[in-house]
């Protein structure tokens, strides 16, 4: 009888480990080779003789504490720096980021560079500079990152070697120095964790993308484009605080372009401060793509019968749909340890799903350190990290969170830019359950009251 009673509840839990072993496990092992196969590309690409002109933008709001150094890593950039114009689109700042760009100027002078006035929002900044751009590409970059030596080299090569990319994206890699200067512990902890999470998604999950023209967003901190194309489209949706989805969407499907990561342009972000950063980004991502996607499948007939022939759809379902499941699946034992479930048997089922999880990050680490092979401080500093991808499942899983509270919030509440952090979010959890024991108190006085009388 207790052999029988544990086949049925292991059968109910291997039933749930199905769901990640064929979205997640299976498609990381074909990501695997996939991406073995696509690191033999880098090699036959052809150094240029020549480069083109070009145009950088950099959106600026309160900017002060940054600016300057990433003007800087634009002119310690190999690339040469006659053939670049420098648009910085201001989108309303109140800091001194003005006086910092003039400080700039003073000491670069060499740079030509432009400062616009725009109205408020990163997507009006960008669309305000790209009227003003000139040469044969245009790039932008946040401002509170810098490049890497050779990322804009290494970015304008890809294009040329093939004529049918129209837009490229960076890969985004949080600041290890930083990182290493960072004194308290379990901050250090998180950034570290943060640090693998920008490597496998855009070297590991990005790549795979590439390989099909399934890239599903460029990123905001660094993309490129061809002018002649990106003048094409309708330029970066006002409306939407994922405005680079809506982008990447605009070119693959409305122009039937070619959208790609670009592995070898590397651009350097600032790491997480705080839980309640890493709270506010992650809505706003999850409120992006999912505004994103609303207006594509609004403006075509695409349903879940799609699933085979539309990544998106596919996408849409590991997005939300199995990652609604992740989080489910990780409190069930709440309710079954109650109705008999043995606890040693989902103690069991959570240590399964654990390895799995490490396992797919290990097969991530392998490919993404030989993209890095020639970045030799970031590959010796990714290489020192190993033991992170023994955390990242726990941080994975903390992210789904936040993302599945995104997808609440973004059915409940206004877009705004700002998004409410987590300190905000757990203040406003206790003032809804204060007010609503205010509210059974006063119903339950009143009741009495009325019995009385």
């Amino acid at each position: 009888m207790y052999i029988a009673n544990l086949i049925i509840q292991l059968g109910f839990w291997i039933s749930w480990l199905l769901v990640p072993i064929i979205y997640e496990f299976i498609p990381a092992v074909v990501g695997f080779f996939s991406l073995l196969m696509a690191k033999r590309h880098l090699k036959n690409i052809k150094p240029l003789k020549e480069y083109p002109y070009i145009t950088l933008i950099i959106p600026v709001y309160n900017s002060a504490d940054t600016l300057f150094n990433c003007i800087k890593s634009i002119k310690d950039s190999s690339y040469p720096e006659h053939l670049i114009k420098i648009i910085i689109a201001d989108n309303q700042s109140t800091d001194e980021s003005y006086q910092v760009y003039l400080h700039a100027r003073n000491i670069f002078p060499d740079l030509y560079m432009n400062w616009i006035n725009t109205d408020q929002g990163k997507a009006k900044a960008l669309n305000a500079a790209i009227y003003k751009s000139i040469g044969k590409y245009v790039i932008h970059i946040d401002s509170d990152g810098i490049l890497q030596h050779d990322a804009l080299k290494n970015m304008v090569t890809d294009f040329e070697n093939d004529p049918s990319i129209d837009a490229l994206t960076g890969t985004i890699l949080t600041r290890k120095d930083l990182i290493k200067k960072t004194k308290n512990r379990f901050l250090k902890f998180v950034r570290e964790n943060e640090y693998l999470e920008y490597s496998q998604s855009f070297l590991a999950g990005r790549a795979v993308e590439s390989q099909d023209n399934h890239l599903f967003t460029m990123s905001g901190a660094f993309s490129a484009f061809r002018r002649d194309k990106l003048l094409h489209t309708n330029l970066y949706n006002i409306e939407t605080v994922g405005e680079d989805i809506d982008m990447t969407f605009q070119i693959r499907y409305q122009l039937h372009g070619k959208v790609i990561l670009c592995p070898q342009a590397i651009f350097y972000v600032y790491p997480l401060d705080n839980l309640n950063k890493l709270y506010t980004q992650r809505q706003r991502w999850q409120r992006g793509e999912l505004e994103t996607l609303h207006m594509f499948f609004e403006s075509r007939s695409i349903g879940i019968s799609n699933i085979f022939s539309n990544f998106i759809v596919r996408r849409l379902i590991m997005d939300h749909t199995i990652l609604l499941l992740r989080v489910i699946w990780m409190f069930a034992y709440l309710f079954l340890i109650p109705l008999g479930y043995s606890v040693k048997v989902i103690g069991l089922s959570f240590v399964l799903l654990y390895f799995l999880y490490i396992l797919i990050s290990a097969l991530n680490f392998i490919n993404i350190q030989s993209f890095l092979k020639n970045f030799k401080s970031d590959r010796r500093y990714y290489l020192s990290k190993f033991y992170i991808i023994f955390s990242l499942p726990i941080y994975y899983f903390v992210c789904s969170f936040i993302q599945v509270i995104g997808i609440i919030n973004a059915m409940t509440t206004p877009a705004e830019w700002t998004t409410r952090n987590m300190t905000g979010e757990v203040k406003a959890f206790n003032n809804i359950v204060k007010r609503d024991f205010t509210r059974i108190f006063h119903y339950g006085k009143n009741k009495e009251e009325l019995q009385d009388h």
